[in-house]
């Protein structure tokens, strides 16, 4: 190390000290353990955690006057592993990140004792090298998701296929058993389920489905909300990847004609892991298993990078922040729902505050708040879990869903009575929620003293963009057929849509998604609608002269921003 860089290290060591993240005494006594183990101060600190990689990494980047990476709007399809040794990426924890201009390549560290690695990487690509600083947690679950250990070792898929069938095609039972319930066994069929998942979030797919048909085996990726064929197998390997599957969920693989549900954990590093939700349903033949992906981190976003207008995001934390009452939650199927409400439910997540969740299933782990799986087989119903939960002092309390009368009258009556109650339904806007609610037998009046807030939402795809192009063939006339007012034509605004053929980075124009919603608060004008048995048409006319913006309009908005297509808001929001 340079004399400049070893008075930095010092400065870096010392900085802890300043920033009181550790006291002299903690200073001192990690110095000598690094020297007991022969270890350096940063990688000690990053091994123990004793203060947050995240602080961590901002100390370093001050010091050694390197950038601070941002992950947050990082695309792993950027990394150019067409010229990166991906084995030396796993032992090193040198990741590079994309090549910048023709002649730099850009590689994330979380030590800067790592620059010798980083030299090497310029030495065998041919490129210049710059340097960013990474949180250290995050470059290894990164590493860890895309640089698996069949990957390193140039096992491609199509490789575990055939090894699959030379394997031999369908095993008894107690074989399969044996197979895919050794935690030691690396056989192809294992390799390839690991592969296959890794590559399902690397994706960012919502969902997985294995589908069993007569000539052959179908592995599909939902993506953005669309299905997309990943990998077409000989059908006898069918009954060895369910087995594997049901034994990995703890299901029972000899029970094949009744529905099973089941949860999976995948590790990406030693301490980050990827949830599944698996489902089984018999089929004409053989078993077809969904699995869902559970992200967590998607409920750490905050509620800024949900897609809310300014207004909306006001009223849902002016609805978070009062003591008692009603947030509902509504749409379809894989509409965003859980994600909407896990973030208020992380927004409210303080030391002071009493949470409970009943949930059917439990989708993600939340540290600090009491959650509570739904079994109906034993009794334990929302309704059941609801009464409990006032017996338990709660300041908060979320119902997964709102199904029957019991646990709606229950639900209203604890936001009536001090607690702040958050659940969903599935109908198709707000005004139509207060309906449902009003169809199950609540009565008008409670509706009205108890509901504070109706959220409807979708998703739609964002255009991709890199490879985005202007959509001229949109005249005034039909942007005001479409909804658009005459201000916001005004504004001179350009529309765009999706390049059919998509580019490097996006297969169909399109890449991630965007939520849009209608956000209704229930004001006095709409709570005396209510009263009165208005319907939900009533309901739309008020707040609209309110200025709520209903699903299309917050659509238009989004592609008045550039972010998708009028296509997309269209397929999304017909008939809403």
């Amino acid at each position: 190390m340079s004399l400049v860089a070893q008075r930095r290290y010092n400065s870096f060591f010392t900085e802890f000290i300043k920033q009181e993240l550790l006291t002299e005494e903690q200073a001192a006594s990690i110095s000598e353990k690094c020297q007991e183990e022969e270890m350096d101060f940063c990688a000690y600190l990053l091994k123990t955690e004793i203060v947050p990689t995240s602080e961590i990494a901002k100390i370093l980047a001050h010091t050694f006057k390197y950038p601070l990476f941002n992950w947050d709007t990082y695309d792993p399809q950027t990394i150019p592993r067409s010229i990166i040794d991906e084995r030396s990426v796993a032992q090193t924890g040198v990741l590079p990140l994309y090549v910048k201009g023709n002649d730099t390549i850009v590689c994330a560290i979380s030590n800067p004792q790592n620059v010798q690695e980083v030299e090497a990487v310029g030495s065998y690509t041919g490129l210049k090298t710059e340097i960013v600083i990474s949180d250290h947690a995050k470059l290894m679950d990164f590493i860890g998701l895309n640089f698996s250990t069949y990957e390193i070792n140039g096992i491609t898929k199509e490789d575990l296929i055939k090894k699959m069938v030379d394997d031999g095609t369908v095993l008894e039972n107690r074989q399969q058993k044996q197979e895919v319930d050794d935690p030691e066994n690396n056989t192809p069929l294992i390799n390839f389920l690991n592969k296959t998942l890794r590559d399902a979030v690397r994706e960012k797919a919502s969902d997985l489905h294995f589908e069993p048909f007569e000539k052959h085996y179908r592995i599909r990726f939902r993506v953005d909300g669309v299905l997309q064929e990943v990998s077409s197998l000989p059908p006898e390997i069918a009954p060895r990847i369910t087995s594997r599957l049901k034994v990995w969920a703890g299901l029972d693989i000899s029970e094949k004609r009744l529905p099973q549900d089941g949860r999976i954990r995948l590790a990406v590093t030693d301490t980050k892991y990827i949830d599944f939700r698996m489902n089984t349903l018999p089929t004409a033949h053989g078993e077809k298993i969904v699995l869902r992906i559970l992200d967590g981190s998607l409920a750490k976003l905050g509620i800024e990078m949900l897609g809310f207008s300014a207004l909306q995001k006001d009223m849902y934390l002016d609805a978070l922040a009062q003591p008692q009452g009603m947030i509902l939650i509504t749409g379809s199927t894989g509409s965003g729902k859980t994600v909407s409400l896990y973030t208020g439910l992380n927004h409210l997540n303080k030391i002071g505050v009493n949470i409970s969740t009943a949930e059917d299933p439990i989708e993600i782990n939340l540290d600090g708040i009491n959650q509570v799986s739904v079994n109906i087989k034993t009794g334990l119903t929302f309704a059941t879990a609801l009464r409990a939960f006032l017996r338990q002092d709660p300041d908060v309390i979320m119902v997964g869903e709102i199904r029957d009368l019991e646990t709606a009258e229950i639900a209203v009556k604890a936001a009536q009575t001090g607690h702040m109650v958050m659940s969903t339904l599935h109908t198709n806007s707000a005004a139509e929620t207060l309906s449902r609610l009003r169809n199950m037998g609540i009565p008008s009046y409670n509706l009205a003293t108890s509901v504070n807030l109706v959220i409807a939402q979708r998703l739609v795809r964002k255009l991709c963009q890199k490879c985005k192009v202007i959509d001229e063939n949109i005249s005034e006339h039909v942007l005001q057929e479409l909804g658009f007012t005459d201000a916001q034509i005004e504004t001179g605004f350009t529309i765009y849509k999706a390049k059919t053929t998509g580019c490097d980075l996006c297969d169909s124009g399109y890449k991630g998604r965007v939520g849009i919603y209608e956000v209704v608060k229930i004001t006095p004008e709409i709570a005396k609608i209510i009263v009165e048995d208005g319907n939900a048409t009533q309901i739309n006319e008020v707040s609209q002269k309110l200025g709520f913006n209903n699903l299309r309009q917050s659509g238009l908005e989004k592609v008045q921003l550039g972010l998708t297509s009028i296509l997309e808001v269209m397929r999304v929001t017909t008939n809403n």
